[in-house]
């Protein structure tokens, strides 16, 4: 994909046109392409010969150097706007703070300690520490000139700030080394959580902002994901949102962090199998998002819809979750691609539960691009899981041919990748399936249920994943006659 196809994909249909506006007052010529290169490029599809099709002719040094200049404006344009639509307090602050400046420098004391009073009461409210430091450096310089100040209580703040940053600054390390052991085979989520606060001094408690809290409870809930050990992380989630119950007062300030926490909860809950945990921290998450005119009601409306379908479905309420899945405009939140391809093929497997495989089928069929950039939108989870996903329905749908062709593409593809990450079950699954598909006599109930213990079953005795159910609630069904959705209900109450 082109560089300006990429970013456009990140714009909203209004971004576009006002940048496509922005170019058309840059013109100077009335033959300038960079119109027709801006429509050409506003696709995720790679385009053949775009110089030819822009000037009739091969002409790639016209068309690099017209990409550049787009490309540039591009940039700029994205880089402006975050500017021009920053309403957020660190935003004040920093204007505060260079007018307090100003002040000082033009010998405007009381004028300047009184700016910059009120660029420390925004930026303390939302705990921007790098601004604050920066605050704090402006008044100690100028102490000297404030007779109402008490040095040593102004160091002290200076001080108790710094070690706030600090602590920022240690939480960036946790999270790079965590996604470092991620990528290369780490296979035990809390010892990784863990051990890498132990490592850079970090404590989960009250001191904590919600920010702090949050980037802590994201990578553990990523490694969780990528690891499909969401057991071990729960006591973690537990600890660390308890200490939310402390700053009761601050979560209206931090309301943004405050739901994408309660969403981590409720998630952790749901991949416990806990559902009615679940369901009470997403009542609470809708509380929440129904703050402050709704601010933040369209932002977390995706994961939110998410998790609470699939509660749904796994109390038994299949036809409901269904209904508000359905229900779901995605129009209105493409820029979320992620979990718009979560509730997608989450949407997919209700209907397989439903023994609607054409409907799911279609989903997939929508579905046109390469598994390499549903990994980078989703994650090679999800992407195993679609392939999972598929194979079922082809069965389903008696597709023969792609049957095959489907088995033996995902052993190519991903047998390296699951060994890699201890995931040896699934590729159990796969062979499972495949001799069930060939040779489904030969799978008799019995045998199935003893493969089943001595090879799918999760090697430390915890609880299953609940999509690792439900994959062997299908094939269990398929072996004993019963039907899909009550097996996998059977399985997920066991």
């Amino acid at each position: 994909m082109h560089t300006i196809s990429a970013i456009l994909q990140t714009l909203s249909y209004e971004e576009k046109r006002n940048f496509a506006t922005i170019l058309q007052r840059k013109n100077k010529r009335t033959d300038t392409k960079n119109i027709q290169l801006l429509r050409l490029l506003d696709t995720p599809t790679t385009i053949n010969d775009p110089d030819i099709i822009l000037y009739g002719k091969k002409n790639k040094g016209a068309y690099h150097a017209l990409c550049k200049r787009v490309q540039d404006t591009l940039i700029d344009f994205i880089a402006t706007q975050s500017f021009e639509t920053a309403t957020s307090q660190d935003m004040v602050a920093i204007k505060l703070l260079r007018a307090s400046r100003i002040f000082f420098a033009q010998k405007q004391y009381p004028i300047g300690f009184k700016t910059l009073k009120k660029a420390a009461q925004k930026a303390s409210a939302f705990d921007h520490f790098s601004i604050l430091n920066e605050i704090y450096y402006t008044h100690i310089q100028y102490a000297h000139l404030d007779h109402s100040i008490v040095l040593d209580e102004l160091i002290s703040a200076y001080t108790s700030n710094k070690e706030a940053l600090q602590l920022e600054e240690r939480l960036n390390l946790f999270y790079a080394t965590v996604q470092h052991q991620l990528s290369h085979s780490a296979k035990d989520v809390a010892y990784i959580i863990s051990n890498s606060l132990s490592k850079f001094d970090i404590v989960v408690n009250s001191h904590l902002s919600f920010r702090s809290l949050f980037k802590i409870l994201e990578i553990g809930n990523k490694a969780a994901n990528l690891l499909q050990d969401h057991h071990s992380l729960l006591p973690f989630v537990e600890k660390a949102y308890q200490q939310i119950n402390t700053k009761t007062e601050l979560s209206d300030t931090h309301l943004f962090y405050h739901i994408q926490i309660i969403y981590y909860v409720a998630n952790a809950y749901f991949r416990n199998q806990n559902f009615e945990k679940a369901l009470y921290y997403l009542n609470e998450m809708q509380l929440q998002m129904d703050k402050q005119n709704r601010k933040y009601y369209h932002r977390f409306t995706p994961q939110y819809t998410l998790v609470r379908a699939l509660t749904l479905t796994y109390t038994g309420e299949l036809e409901k979750a269904i209904s508000e899945i359905e229900a779901f405009d995605s129009i209105k939140h493409t820029i979320q691609q992620m979990y718009i391809l979560d509730l997608q093929l989450t949407q997919a497997v209700f209907y397989l539960l439903q023994t609607d495989y054409k409907k799911a089928y279609t989903i997939f069929k929508a579905w046109h691009h390469s598994d390499t950039w549903y990994a980078q939108k989703a994650g090679t989870i999800w992407v195993i899981q679609k392939n999972v996903i598929e194979i079922i329905l082809h069965i389903e749908l008696d597709h023969i041919d792609l049957v095959d062709a489907r088995l033996q593409s995902f052993k190519k593809k991903y047998s390296a990748y699951l060994k890699d990450r201890g995931s040896e079950r699934i590729l159990a699954f796969i062979r499972l399936i495949t001799q069930w598909y060939y040779t489904p006599e030969k799978l008799t109930p019995e045998l199935f249920d003893t493969i089943k213990t001595e090879q799918l079953e999760h090697p430390s005795k915890m609880p299953e994943d609940i999509f690792v159910l439900t994959f062997y609630g299908w094939l269990k069904a398929k072996v004993h006659d019963t039907t899909v959705y009550d097996t996998v209900l059977g399985l997920v109450s066991c």
